[in-house]
């Protein structure tokens, strides 16, 4: 694929994750969706840079903030937005909702929303991988918050110590909820952290997504061909709270309008009309593209059936 239609193709999925999430939001404003939702607007690039070069049989374990993950890793949109209503035609057939969507046919498992739980699971599967023989790789999300947890520290030495095909992308959005990320430990960069388990540890600018997927794409070339695990810190930023209920009173107002002003979709778009790959009619062509595909996924999510009762006890694990 050429420069020019990889831009244009991440540029499209970016604005494709951050006009699902802004819809998401509306619907739940209105009282037409339940639950809650944790969203990531302003982290599309680190979704689509991490994840653009991966193939449908390699994995990614995702966290409670999972969309972006599942539209770059190429889970359904409009089972998407079905799942997100509750209905049988959902990614999880309506019992996953917002934290927990994916579909294991595109190489996602459902997203975990454990701090930090999916971090033993991807070394598990990587382990899987080598163990198989084959070159797939495992792309693993986690948050600032999530470095802070055993099973970080737990996941990258048991993946070092095997030399497993695990990229570990941490997106270091400043806060853990509404607790700042240098309250709470003393290195300056998480990715500082790889030395201790000898493996290489590289910062990422989160806000650009060509140059989260510079970094993407050579953690993945290592894990594949051997070379074993890396921990790329994604510097990122939400634009939105925690969940639909938090204000961010937490956060100063400068900040907060210095990341603003990084926007990657907008960073991405300026790149694509100052490198003359695109002219504005066709970014514009896309946009229109996008919303329409949005708008038919929800009319999709709304004409699909609720799921049976009895549909409670299939899929099931029963213990003794």
């Amino acid at each position: 694929m050429e420069y020019r239609e990889r831009v244009l193709r991440m540029y499209e999925m970016m604005y494709r994750i951050r006009k699902y999430e802004e819809k998401i939001n509306s619907l739940f404003l209105q009282g037409i969706l339940p639950g809650t939702i944790h969203q990531s607007l302003g982290q599309e690039a680190c979704a689509v840079g991490m994840l653009f070069d991966l193939r449908q049989d390699d994995y990614v374990v995702s966290t409670h903030r999972p969309a972006g993950h599942a539209l770059a890793k190429g889970v359904s949109l409009h089972s998407m937005m079905a799942e997100m209503f509750g209905k049988s035609t959902g990614c999880c057939r309506g019992k996953g909702g917002s934290m927990h969507v994916g579909d294991i046919k595109v190489g996602m498992p459902p997203a975990i929303a454990i701090v930090g739980g999916g971090l033993p699971i991807a070394v598990g599967i990587g382990l899987a991988c080598k163990m198989q023989g084959s070159d797939r790789v495992v792309v693993c999300f986690f948050g600032d918050g999530a470095s802070n947890e055993g099973a970080f520290h737990e996941a990258l030495n048991g993946a070092a110590i095997w030399n497993l095909p695990v990229i570990f992308a941490c997106e270091n959005n400043l806060y853990a909820a509404s607790t700042r990320v240098n309250k709470v430990m003393k290195p300056e960069h998480i990715a500082e952290r790889a030395s201790a388990y000898g493996i290489p540890g590289r910062i990422v600018d989160g806000m650009d997504v060509l140059r989260v997927n510079e970094g993407a794409r050579m953690a993945i070339e290592r894990a594949r061909s051997g070379g074993g695990p890396t921990l790329l810190e994604l510097k990122t930023y939400r634009f939105c709270g925690h969940s639909r209920t938090d204000s961010c009173r937490y956060r100063d107002k400068q900040e907060e309008e210095h990341w603003l002003a990084r926007d990657p979709l907008k960073t991405l778009r300026n790149h694509i009309l100052d490198q003359k790959l695109a002219e504005e009619n066709r970014l514009k062509e896309i946009e229109e593209q996008v919303l329409e595909q949005i708008e038919e996924s929800v009319r999709y999510a709304l004409s699909s059936p609720d799921p049976a009762p009895e549909e409670a006890l299939q899929h099931v694990f029963y213990g003794e």
